[in-house]
């Protein structure tokens, strides 16, 4: 962010209208300052005035997407090196390759076993997005054969991998609206590749043989218009892949590089010879700082942890993951049923539910809103204490789905018993297990 709040402010319409979900254009323009506002959010800010301040607002690293729809793959976007200085914000997308010269039914077996590699994990769908396909044939009608199958039987993005450009415009001619990632402009058909990038409006990956022949190549791509590039230094041994990563998140970070400010891919399929050594190469690019990895092959054990690490890392340190507040029925409950609460951090919501489910006793689960903290953190910050925990009950129309008025708290919460008994007249109070382990046994001799 070139401008701070005040500078922002000055070019905002100053109306107060509250529209952009935020009670004042003062405090929206702290908020475009400090990067928790998008600029769209206001619907009265003028033309010059945009046009100011999405220059000055624009990430060093653009953001691009790839892909549209469930399976849309964000790169770019970001603003720090390190993840504890702010947030990382676009997540690596993941693609394996699928060469044309493969066989239609093992192409479509591969494509069935890609899709199916989907995990609920805190109540997300943890997934990879992309497949990667390569032309190695050199024939243009068995490389849009493999393209109408992966469109047909899968629902993931395309990086369309050709250097002829003949044949990559033969495939955009088929997908060109699923906005596919065009691999690759060289410096021997840059305009060509550069020129059809345009016309069909998709994001170009951009290759050369260090990281400093990308950069003429890049600035005669944005001199064409194209904004949309990915960045591949064509290091393929792990040691310079790592230092030219590096290199190119600190040019546009640390020295105001433009040429150099998009996002990255890598080709971890090309630096080893087995599917697990791949993955800790994948891993290693997770955290610096591929935009996207091309693997050989998606497998269970290899994708899954790639997944959690990347949900891990790209999960903002400073806003705790969270569920939405209200009431949840569990095992099928009717107005004898149990009444729990508990608060709206995912890892204590997706463990206390567990536990439930486990136990198959039908249960309603309270949860309150407590800006995704835990129970305990919750309780010593003064979010999770009689009054508010009443207040929350009396709101959310727990007594006109029971007939008892028992509310079963945690056990870590136990010294607000007295002050929610008082809150909520009525209504008596029990103290729950303090480890979520605990539950299934309490629930199975829970009386009213």
């Amino acid at each position: 962010m070139g401008l701070t709040g005040i500078q922002i402010f000055k070019l905002l319409p100053k109306t107060n209208c509250g529209e952009c979900g935020v009670p004042t254009c003062l405090a929206f323009a702290m908020n475009l300052a400090s990067g928790k506002a998008e600029l769209d959010k206001c619907p009265y800010v003028s033309e010059e005035a945009k046009a100011q301040l999405s220059e000055a607002s624009a990430p060093p690293i653009r953001p691009l997407k790839v892909g549209v729809g469930e399976t849309e793959a964000k790169m770019g976007g970001e603003t720090v090196m390190y993840r504890h200085e702010k947030t990382f914000y676009s997540p690596p997308g993941f693609a394996a390759v699928i060469t044309d010269d493969t066989d239609p039914k093992e192409i479509e077996a591969k494509l069935a076993r890609f899709v199916s590699l989907q995990f609920i994990r805190v109540g997300l769908n943890l997934r990879p997005e992309l497949v990667a396909c390569k032309n190695v044939s050199g024939d243009a009608g068995k490389f849009t054969a493999l393209v109408k199958t992966v469109l047909a039987k899968s629902d993931m993005g395309l990086v369309l991998m050709t250097d002829k450009v003949d044949v990559m415009k033969a495939a955009l001619d088929l997908c060109a609206d699923q906005r596919p990632l065009l691999y690759a402009a060289t410096a021997a058909n840059c305009d060509a590749m550069g020129a059809l990038a345009k016309e069909k409006n998709c994001p170009l990956a951009v290759k050369a043989d260090s990281v400093a022949a990308l950069i003429p190549l890049t600035e005669k791509l944005t001199g064409m218009g194209l904004k949309d590039l990915v960045l591949d230094p064509g290091s393929r041994t792990v040691k310079q892949a790592f230092e030219d990563e590096v290199a190119i998140r600190r040019a546009p970070l640390m020295a105001a590089n433009k040429a150099l400010g998009f996002p990255t891919i890598t080709f971890p399929c090309e630096m080893a010879d087995n599917i697990f050594t791949e993955t800790m190469v994948a891993g290693m690019f997770v955290s610096k700082y591929g935009g996207m990895m091309v693997m050989s092959d998606f497998v269970g054990e290899s994708i899954f942890p790639l997944l959690v690490q990347r949900l891990n890392i790209f999960t903002d340190p400073q806003r705790p993951m969270t569920v939405v507040q209200g009431i949840y029925d569990i095992n099928g409950p009717d107005e004898n049923s149990p009444v729990l609460i508990t608060t709206n951090f995912s890892l204590t919501y997706f463990i206390v539910t567990g536990e439930i489910e486990a136990s198959r006793v039908p249960s309603w689960l309270c949860v309150m809103d407590t800006e995704g903290l835990s129970v305990m953190t919750a309780w010593a910050a003064g979010k999770f204490v009689g009054d508010a925990v009443a207040a929350f009950i009396k709101k959310s129309g727990i007594d006109t789905k029971v007939k008892h008025k028992t509310l079963v708290i945690p056990g870590y919460a136990a010294s607000i018993s007295g002050d929610l008994e008082e809150e909520l007249p009525g209504w008596s109070v029990q103290i729950g297990p303090r480890e979520a382990a605990h539950i299934t046994k309490f629930l199975k001799t829970w009386k009213a």
